[in-house]
């Protein structure tokens, strides 16, 4: 792979000369009345290699400012939050993010700049520095998230009154979400397939992305304003965070290129890629890529990552195809941007037209035991026990957890689960968030809802002998395989020998998995045929009126469950 290998050689061995580590050792260097200066707004994007924001920053200017903005909104901690972080970040998201920052600075540094750093609200920072810095032009890479737009609407008018250039690239999707839009006659498609005959083939594909600027113009002086280093986690307030093990992913450019390289260095891998086939509890050696947190945080270029399966898929007699094939999976990323970004309200169920409206159960304890990995099923707790850790699991272990919540046996709302994966999750990111859950829920996109992970043999078809549950759940290390799965099902002698006496040591069944999977298919079939009746149109009232009809359809079956838990529990002792 001829373009693989040229990138990665420039990013990993290209060493500072002289000159760039003269310029990168001061920033300040006088402006005079007639330079041009430009300001690159990193935010997502965090990346030198396809970066046609900081080009095009660099492109007749005399001095380019490097930025990065720390939102407190994201970033301050949170003592009242359920885990470690921010109110809305967790601490592996947080420090992905900096390990990514300070590998940008490395980069840029490299390249004769570094990155200059602030902290504050992101509109109010960057109008100050466009007052103070005598900014002739602002760059900075398209963003389709609803925060990001609305302080972008705001820069971009300031900017426009002021006669400063803005240059808003479209470069963390393969397309521009509102070109496809458009094409659709102002709808997102909401099908895959739809979605792909819509976009065809990107645009750019024909020429290679850019490996970025071997130099750019350095920063100017800076004046009175307070800029610093990439902050650390004890900076930024988290020196004491109870959090005993951390996401072995790390964050940076150079981690997602050579990452990249190693995935892809396997082409018989790539080529035969099958998504649905992957192994979720494949821990120690994922049995996928794990560049979704980079593409997340845009350390890798999606247009790059696309170009390089392509580059392979050339050179081989075979390959997979969309939706399963490894650029089907990039696909599918565009597929839910455009339908977030084209769907109001796409983050909620109430005033979203493409979301099913249906009567979720609000029960805080039985959402507890599942955000916490305490449902007594241990193929699910160990997947959670794994997203409070590391901050990822595999997309197979996310469909399991996501559909036990939902439509598979507790029946909460795919809002609140949405929020566990967007505060945990060090690849969170908005739109495939959401897109996501409404479609493991059954809410949108997929309408299957019959189709059940079951929380005991799919993870035990992939694991028979229980290793992810015993890493994650060492509670559980000592229980022989044929009750791993079901450790409430071992006599209370094998519970004694392998020192876990179930709801001791570790708990009993939240629900009854088959009868509650039962239920949940009553309920969302009740909810299809409101929906449908009212062609999409179902009131508060309408949806208050069901819950009372399905929780009094519930009442005498509920008692027949809480019977068979406890038998469940009292049959193992």
């Amino acid at each position: 792979m001829r373009f693989l290998n040229s990138l990665s050689s420039n990013h990993h061995l290209l060493l500072p000369t002289k000159l760039q580590t003269a310029k990168a050792s001061s920033i300040v260097t006088k402006m005079t009345a007639s330079s041009n200066s430009s300001i690159t707004w990193f935010r997502k994007g965090l990346r030198v290699h396809d970066n046609p924001a900081l080009e095009h920053a660099a492109t007749g200017s005399d001095f380019v400012y490097p930025i990065f903005v720390i939102d407190p909104h994201y970033m301050d901690p949170d003592p009242d939050a359920f885990s470690p972080g921010s109110s809305r970040a967790g601490v592996n998201r947080i420090k992905f993010l900096l390990e990514s920052l300070l590998d940008l600075d490395c980069g840029l540094r490299k390249i004769g700049s570094r990155l200059l750093v602030f902290k504050g609200e992101p509109g109010d920072v960057l109008i100050h520095c466009l007052k103070q810095l005598n900014i002739k032009k602002l760059c900075f890479e398209y963003d389709t998230d609803p925060y990001y737009q609305a302080i972008d609407a705001r820069v971009e008018k300031y900017s426009s009154q002021e006669g400063i250039e803005v240059f808003s690239p479209v470069s963390h999707t393969l397309f521009d979400p509102r070109v496809i839009i458009h094409k659709n006659g102002g709808k997102p498609p909401l099908t895959y397939q739809s979605f792909l005959k819509l976009a065809g083939q990107p645009s750019w594909v024909s020429s290679l992305v850019s490996t970025g600027p071997s130099s750019i113009p350095p920063p100017g002086d800076v004046g009175d304003l307070q800029i610093s280093n990439v902050p650390t986690m004890e900076e930024l307030g988290y020196g004491n965070v109870a959090q005993h093990e951390f996401s072995p992913f790390k964050g940076g450019e150079s981690e997602a290129l050579k990452r990249l390289k190693l995935s892809l260095d396997d082409k018989a891998w790539v080529a035969k890629f099958e998504k649905p086939k992957g192994d979720p509890s494949s821990f120690l050696k994922p049995a996928t890529t794990v560049l979704s947190p980079y593409l997340k945080f845009g350390c890798l270029s999606s247009r790059y990552f696309y170009q390089c399966i392509q580059e392979i898929y050339k050179n081989v007699k075979q390959h997979t195809s969309p939706p399963v094939s490894l650029h089907g999976q990039l696909l599918w990323r565009d597929f839910f941007y455009t339908a977030a970004f084209g769907t109001p309200n796409i983050d909620r169920m109430r005033g979203n037209r493409i979301c099913k409206q249906i009567p979720w159960n609000e029960d805080s304890e039985l959402f507890a035991a599942w955000r916490d990995g305490r449902t007594g099923y241990p193929w699910i707790d160990a997947i959670m026990i794994q997203l409070h850790k590391w901050g990822w699991m595999h997309h197979l272990a996310r469909h399991c957890v996501a559909c036990f919540l939902t439509r598979g046996d507790l029946f909460i709302h795919w809002e609140k689960g949405r929020d566990v994966f967007e505060r945990l999750l060090i690849d969170s990111d908005w739109a495939i968030n959401n897109g996501n859950w409404l479609w493991l829920s059954c809410s949108s996109f997929f309408y299957e809802y019959h189709r059940i992970y079951s929380p005991i043999s799919f993870g035990k078809k992939h694991d028979p002998n229980g290793d992810f549950i015993r890493h994650f759940l060492p509670v559980l290390k000592d229980m022989p395989k044929q009750y791993i799965y079901e450790p409430w099902t071992a006599p209370k002698s094998i519970q004694v020998k392998a020192k876990c006496i179930i709801g001791k040591d570790y708990p009993g069944p939240v629900v009854a998995h088959d009868t509650a999977s039962k239920e949940c298919k009553r309920k969302l079939a009740e909810a299809y045929a409101l929906n449908r009746l009212s062609n999409g149109s179902v009131s508060e009232d309408d949806l208050t009126k069901l819950r009372r009809k399905l929780e009094e359809d519930q009442q005498t079956p509920k008692q027949a469950v809480k019977r068979q838990k406890q038998k469940l529990i009292t049959d193992s002792l």
